[in-house]
């Protein structure tokens, strides 16, 4: 058998790939959007894709699960537990706990292990050539390494009004019925890693057991104590921000997501073509690169989408497509690059991207206004705002700021004054380089603090340490 963790370090997320190499048949299981990485391998292992299917319907990236099914002819399987307010708006077998894929020699045996989502599947991977027994669990957005998928994001993302106390019930029963009743030897492999936002303590190792989660996971000592309410106050306590773009991932991943068929490279446009559709307004102006160098110079009205590494993640901060439907041009060092960000982008449904370009000369520049910690005591700011997570907030903050995270900023302008000067802040500069950009494309009057939360801090901790040698 073979079992490779495909994984996005942008959203933090894991897709896996099957195969039965005596049979030359494989399934892929939560795959992205941009396909080629699960096409390359099955030509690399001469193995065919015959099944495709997911663990739940997702809220943070958008699923390929038809995009990889229309490339292959592979069968789609999704959930059909959850109720009928969970069910998949496209064509699909429906899978139901306890049934089975068979492919070659593995069978992929589908447990229902709701709380995150209702409808949540996990799945149980028996390599039958080697043990008639489950061996590894792919265990989606249910068990991370150290941490339990979070059970708000109905609440957050969905619309839903306080799901999130059945989720975590629900969480803590498919535990105790379902994942604690598998062998200590099983292996775990989890839809998400750090950095996600799906869980709040996301530990960084690809993969787990279940005896190992048994013993150390926080969760334990509730489930051994049987007590559940305990286990839900823990659980909800100090989640993170979920990003505003999860509720446009949740709709249309249920839907099912459009079809792209076969990708073309982005195509170089010319300095006039940008210059004549940027005073047309028919374009949305990306600037690709940190946050250090747009602060030196970029086109007047463009959006900070630093790639390509984390372009998805900032992408979805900076832009709604089914609110401004005009498409974007890159500013990128070559094509390959944008390339590179144009396929992390359609990870969260950003699909129209229609050219490139390589330099900044002959189109309007604009230099980001800024300040430093020492100009904001005097500054005269209708509101500061703070980009950050709540709990980086929580942990301390420029007094009398207001927390907004960049990431729900695009769901939230009307919580912003409209007129007077916002002077913003994250805890260096890069995510508020992306926030401070699409305010200003939304038209709000924005000055960033240069050095952000970091030279803040800094600079009010030497006047600390002054005061108290004097």
């Amino acid at each position: 058998m073979l079992l490779e963790r495909l994984y996005d370090n942008d959203l933090a997320q894991a897709g896996y790939f099957i195969g039965c190499q005596a049979e030359r048949k494989a399934i892929v299981v939560d795959a992205r959007r941009d396909i080629d990485v699960y096409l390359d391998l099955a030509r690399e292992h001469d193995m065919q894709i015959v099944a495709v299917t997911e663990t739940h319907i997702h809220a943070d990236y958008l699923s390929g699960t038809r995009e990889l099914a229309a490339a292959t002819g592979a069968t789609v399987h999704v959930s059909g537990e959850g109720g009928k307010d969970w069910q998949y708006g496209f064509d699909a077998e429906r899978l139901m706990d306890g049934d089975t894929i068979t492919i070659g020699n593995i069978t992929v045996q589908a447990r229902h292990t709701p709380g995150h989502t209702p409808e949540h599947l996990s799945f149980l991977i028996t390599d039958g050539a080697f043990s008639q027994d489950p061996g590894y669990m792919l265990s989606g957005d249910f068990v991370f390494t150290g941490d339990l998928g979070r059970p708000d994001l109905l609440d957050e993302a969905a619309g839903e009004v306080d799901t999130r106390f059945e989720g975590a019930r629900q969480l803590f029963t498919s535990l105790r019925d379902t994942f604690l009743t598998l062998p200590d030897h099983v292996q775990v492999h989890p839809g998400h890693g750090s950095g996600s936002a799906c869980g709040k303590a996301l530990g960084a190792v690809p993969s787990t057991t279940v005896g190992y989660e048994r013993i150390n996971a926080w969760w334990a000592p509730y489930l051994r104590k049987n007590d559940m309410e305990g286990f839900v106050e823990e659980l909800l306590d100090g989640q993170p921000d979920a990003h505003a773009y999860f509720a446009r991932m949740k709709r249309q991943n249920k839907e099912g997501p459009q079809v792209l068929g076969p990708l073309t490279p982005p195509t170089e446009l010319t300095t006039e073509e940008i210059d004549k559709a940027l005073r047309k307004d028919e374009i949305v102006f990306v600037d690709t690169r940190s946050h250090t160098d747009v602060h030196q110079g970029t086109v007047a009205g463009a959006l900070n989408i630093p790639g390509p590494v984390k372009a998805a993640t900032f992408g979805a901060w900076a832009h709604d497509p089914e609110v401004e439907h005009r498409p974007l041009v890159l500013f990128a060092p070559d094509g390959d690059t944008a390339r590179q960000v144009r396929d992390h982008l359609l990870r969260v449904g950003i699909d129209e991207v229609s050219g490139y370009t390589t330099t900044l000369e002959g189109l309007p520049r604009l230099i980001p206004p800024r300040i430093g910690p020492k100009e904001l005591e005097g500054f005269d700011a209708a509101l500061v705002l703070d980009v950050r997570n709540k709990t980086e907030y929580a942990q301390g903050h420029i007094p009398g700021a207001h927390q907004l995270s960049a990431g729900r900023l695009l769901a939230n302008l009307d919580a912003l004054p409209t007129e007077g000067t916002v002077v913003s802040y994250c805890q260096t500069g890069a995510r508020n380089s992306v926030a401070a950009g699409l305010l200003r494309r939304a038209g709000y009057d924005v000055v960033e603090l240069d050095g952000g939360y970091a030279d803040w801090a800094a600079r009010k901790q030497d006047q600390n340490l002054s005061a108290q040698a004097g």
